[in-house]
């Protein structure tokens, strides 16, 4: 891998706290309070967490902070797509970091760019068929489809901005003291 997910030894105290802290900030935006109230539910701002989360990280803490995170928000919040999350943002959260590590790094708002519309797709599809499953209706998946393109297009365009324009992945290298 090359890029900023190097500069984190799996299993070292700072992937965990890092991982954890950011799987924190995931459980937390998806809290309604935290949301913008849409017809027929709300709009989280948690994939904008997701995938900076998975730009900075190796794939496994992407999972964690992506899957892990969103599947205990609504565990503790809204337990009924509890498995959905799990899948759909987990799956969300491993392509993006493969993707974002995986492009030339000369180039890391392209590759990241590329790796979020990427994620995007993956989420509202993903959201599309488990509501279909979990609701027992392809209707209502159908209704809900716009509000889960425009989450996945924010929590990307979200991300990228914070990573490059608001330097958050230059910070996050300098904190770890890393080139």
């Amino acid at each position: 891998m090359t890029g900023s997910a190097m500069t984190l030894r799996r299993g070292s105290v700072s992937w965990l706290t890092v991982s954890a802290l950011l799987m924190g900030m995931n459980i937390v935006l998806s809290l309604s309070i935290f949301s913008i109230p849409v017809p027929g539910g709300h709009l989280y701002f948690c994939d904008a967490v997701i995938n900076t989360a998975a730009i900075l990280l190796d794939p496994l803490a992407a999972f964690i902070v992506g899957g892990v995170g969103s599947f205990l928000g609504d565990f503790f919040f809204y337990p009924a797509p509890m498995f959905v999350s799990l899948v759909t943002h987990g799956l969300q959260a491993v392509i993006v970091s493969v993707i974002s590590h995986r492009l030339p790094a000369a180039k890391p708002v392209l590759s990241s760019s590329i790796a979020v519309t990427i994620g995007a797709v993956v989420m509202v599809i993903g959201y599309t068929l488990g509501r279909a499953h979990v609701y027992s209706t392809p209707e209502y998946a159908i209704i809900k489809l716009p509000f889960e393109i425009l989450q996945a297009g924010f929590g990307a365009a979200v991300s990228i901005v914070l990573l490059y324009p608001m330097r958050v992945r230059s910070a996050f290298r300098s904190i770890l003291n890393r080139p």
